[in-house]
């Protein structure tokens, strides 16, 4: 016999996703599951005619370390981008960080993902406060790096600068683009003036063109991993989303079975092909 008030599921009754913060207040931007898929999209579409793989270096979630006086400091990009730097760190290993005055070449453009707890330290002055799922009252984060003394002579412990000032005034990175995937909202900014300004994107289809690399950012929605949705995506000058090397090969696969259905079947068979088992 059933008991007459059986107990609510853990569902109803404990916190879900959407009501846990999905960040360390200290550590703000912690990866996620989207963290981690979006950046292999970017990584695995983007075609620079003028660079061969091997002169370019994309980096996820990666130490950034900027400053040769506070050799300790770094910024961990969603996603970068060098051009005309060895794909391997020395050419034979590895990166485990991206080191600016090893390397001798700043990153050319940063892409950061909007988490709730970062949107001043991604946008600076530009951040506009939205409400986003799972998101915990954090405090701002420092413009600048101080380094002086308080009102009663103790020195004040330097602080690092937010990723915008990282990016805008120490790296002077040329192009900055910020994704929400929360409003979908994609944000482009062009380093001008020692500056950067934002640029106008059409809000109904965000693109924002980067001539240098004669590629485009923009909003695509589709599956990739097994999830369907609104990502952040490389275009080319006509308009076309660039392919990752699945969808390469899947699309030639097709191409060569369109052909093949123009041979008889004895074609086939002489050929040793099952045209079924290319479809």
């Amino acid at each position: 016999m059933l008991p007459a008030n059986p107990p609510l599921p853990p569902k109803l009754t404990l916190p879900t996703m959407y009501d846990l913060p999905s960040e360390d207040a200290e550590e703000p931007g912690l990866p996620d599951e989207f963290h981690d898929l979006q950046p292999q999209l970017l990584s695995r579409t983007i075609r620079l005619s003028n660079y061969s793989r091997e002169r370019i270096f994309t980096g996820s979630d990666l130490n950034l370390y900027y400053d040769v006086r506070h050799t300790q400091w770094y910024k961990r990009p969603d996603w970068f981008l060098v051009l005309d730097v060895a794909r391997l760190y020395e050419e034979k290993d590895l990166r485990s960080s991206y080191v600016v005055w090893q390397e001798g070449v700043n990153p050319f453009l940063v892409v950061e993902l909007l988490s709730p707890g970062t949107q001043k330290e991604d946008l600076g002055d530009y951040a506009e406060l939205e409400p986003m799922l799972g998101e915990t009252s954090t405090e701002d984060i420092s413009t600048k790096s101080l380094a002086s003394e308080s009102s009663n002579g103790q020195s004040v412990k330097e602080v690092p600068p937010r990723k915008w000032d990282v990016y805008e005034r120490i790296l002077r990175v040329p192009y900055y683009a910020v994704f929400s995937r929360y409003s979908d909202r994609l944000r482009g900014f062009k380093l001008e003036g020692g500056h950067y300004q934002e640029q106008t994107l059409d809000p109904e289809n965000p693109q924002f063109w980067i001539a240098e690399l004669n590629l485009g950012l923009g909003i695509w929605l589709g599956e990739f991993e097994g999830m369907t949705r609104r990502w952040l995506r490389w275009y080319d000058s006509q308009g076309n989303w660039m392919l990752t090397d699945t969808e390469q090969e899947r699309q030639k696969r097709l191409k060569l079975t369109e052909k093949l259905k123009s041979l008889t079947p004895e074609q086939l068979e002489a050929l040793g092909i099952n045209l079924e088992e290319l479809e």
